[in-house]
């Protein structure tokens, strides 16, 4: 392995556009964001040095042995964040990258391609959220951040075209089109950058030629080229090179390991695809590659399930591999029952609490009427039961696997039902245990509306809901009304104010509603909202039975009183559920 001549950023991305580098299957997906875009554009203007490469040499003899995919060239936040798989089928040679791919991509999307990132405060699922941004540098004026000099920013078609007295929007990527320098000083004349004042017209004029110099002219892509055949040999280069720094996600390295050892299927392709149907299961979930590669390790009964690259040797891979299928099934299966117990990801505020009840699936045999069945209704209720304490008594934070290991072993001894009473006995005088006293119950009620862990104490305290059903988060008494001015407009009392603002957004004034009587009762009052909407007395008994609202006055006037109430009932049904 030697160091080779250095190229320039041009020769580079024309490489990438014509095909002549692919990243191979071990790499990991593009990680960066907009800002390490922003930042590595500003370092080559100001003549910093980006690092060395990797590239890897493959004659067209040995190309059909191993897996590639394409750079990407369009980067959609939600819609868009895997490289395309390559057809490396011809008569040529390839460049495989194993130490840049992220410069390398960063580089491409800056001059070539587009970056569509979320809008703050859009909805994730609203298309309009993800505008496609391109890489435009300001040749008016230096940033305003002190950390930059060049101000390079992925802006939209419209932002981009707002020229001020100071923004001029050069598109970074036109760059690539004005070869000759003459170009570059006929860009200038023709928008009226070499009129303006004489210091910005100098500054606009400095900073396209310096863009032009590094993109064009600077010999800035510094690489050795490895040319072994050998994949051992250069999976263990790849991990020397990438298991060093912290930029790499550690499960971004595994999953390479995975795809280098496995021999009949993608690893890379088969897990993120996974990922991604997993994720659409419900009304959505948030897992990553890290948890389905750690279920893995559980699941196909490794016996060290930490994320070492020692556990991730050829033979636990096969293992993994043989078993594939079986994971996936129970993955998707015990996802969809959890789905069912009403949890999505907003508020399943551990993943890893998942895994248990996939190896509990898997040792049953992934029953698919599982989630249906009568059958399987007494386990159901029991598996719900554990997830919701486990969540709540927060088992698998810190470090999962002192957890995971224990319940696999008492799991894999007893499956005839879900084990979890003898899950509950193992843990017991840890500091994972599943009990709470006093005290614990009490600190449920600290957690205020909107806090993931409300709706699994609600969940807990509603065990009849059909979560088939959407249901809402409901402020009793609504949350309009506890506005210190509105307050007094009510005739609340000085000496109760304070207590009315202190607790009407907490575990005590809320309750489960389904969606559209939660819309219909809005801003009305609580009581009157009752009246009107069950002016039977029995049905009105029922409901005020099933939410836990006591028989005392609940005019709004009585706040005081009914929190104080509800809040003995709800503690009770804890201590008693608990």
């Amino acid at each position: 392995m030697s160091f080779e001549t250095p190229i320039t950023v041009k020769e580079a991305i024309t490489n990438i556009s014509k095909n002549k580098y692919f990243l191979p299957a071990i790499q990991r997906e593009f990680v960066w964001n907009t800002s390490q875009i922003e930042r590595l554009f500003d370092s080559l203007m100001r003549e910093y040095p980006i690092g060395s490469f990797l590239f890897w040499y493959l004659e067209k003899e040995n190309v059909y042995d191993y897996q590639f995919y394409h750079f990407l060239s369009t980067y959609h936040e939600r819609d868009l964040k895997r490289n395309p798989k390559a057809n490396v089928i011809g008569e040529n040679d390839i460049i495989a990258i194993l130490d840049g791919q992220q410069r390398l991509t960063a580089l491409y999307l800056g001059l070539k391609g587009t970056y569509a990132y979320k809008t703050p405060r859009k909805r994730w699922d609203n298309n309009a959220a993800f505008p496609k941004r391109e890489l435009y540098l300001n040749l008016l004026k230096k940033s305003d951040d002190y950390d930059f000099e060049y101000d390079f920013r992925f802006l939209t078609n419209q932002e981009a075209n707002k020229r001020t007295e100071n923004k001029f929007w050069f598109k970074v990527g036109n760059i690539l089109n004005l070869q000759e320098h003459y170009e570059v000083l006929q860009f200038l004349i023709e928008n009226d950058l070499t009129s303006l004042e004489k210091d910005i017209a100098i500054f606009a004029n400095k900073t396209i030629f310096r863009l032009h110099k590094v993109i064009h002219t600077d010999l800035i892509i510094n690489y050795y080229l490895e040319k072994s055949k050998e994949l051992d040999k250069v999976l263990n280069i790849f991990i020397r090179v990438n298991s060093g720094g912290t930029q790499l996600n550690y499960s971004d390295l595994l999953l390479s390991i995975a795809t280098a050892q496995w021999e009949y299927k993608d690893a890379r392709e088969e897990i993120t695809n996974f990922v991604d149907e997993i994720n659409n299961i419900g009304e959505g979930f948030n897992f990553q590659k890290d948890f389905v590669l750690k279920s893995c390790l559980v699941l196909s009964d490794i016996k060290t399930i930490a994320f070492k690259v020692d556990n991730f040797n050829k033979h636990n891979m096969l293992n993994i591999e043989r078993n594939w299928d079986d994971i996936a099934d129970s993955i998707r299966l015990s996802l969809n029952l959890v789905s069912s117990y009403g949890y999505h990801r907003d508020i399943l505020t551990s993943n890893n609490a998942i895994i248990p009840i996939s190896y509990y699936l898997l040792k049953k045999g992934i029953p698919s009427n599982f989630v249906e069945s009568i059958n399987y209704r007494e386990d159901r209720e029991k598996i719900r039961k554990w997830l919701i304490i486990s969540l709540l008594k927060r088992t698998f934070s810190g470090q999962p696997d002192n957890v995971l290991r224990p319940i696999r072993n008492i799991i894999s001894n007893n499956n005839s039902s879900f084990p979890c009473e003898e899950i509950k006995d193992s843990l017991k005088g840890t500091t994972k245990s599943l009990e709470f006293n006093d005290d614990e119950i009490e600190n449920l009620f600290l957690l205020e509306y909107g806090k993931k862990h409300i709706f699994s104490i609600l969940a807990l305290l509603y065990p009849t809901l059909d979560f088939k059903n959407k249901f809402h988060q409901d402020h009793i008494y609504p949350r309009s009304f506890f506005k210190r001015g509105k307050l007094e407009k009510y005739g609340i009392t000085e000496s109760k104010i304070e207590f009315y603002l202190d607790n009407f957004n907490y575990l005590v004034n809320i309750q489960l509603l389904e969606g559209i009587p939660n819309q219909e009762k809005s801003d009305m009052d609580f009581k009157e909202w009752l009246l009107k909407t069950y002016p039977d007395e029995r049905a009105r008994k029922d409901y005020m039975e099933k939410h836990y609202i006591p028989d005392v006055n609940l005019s709004f006037d009585n706040f005081e009183e009914f929190i104080f109430k509800r809040k003995k009932l709800m503690f009770n049904k804890l201590k008693q559920i608990l």
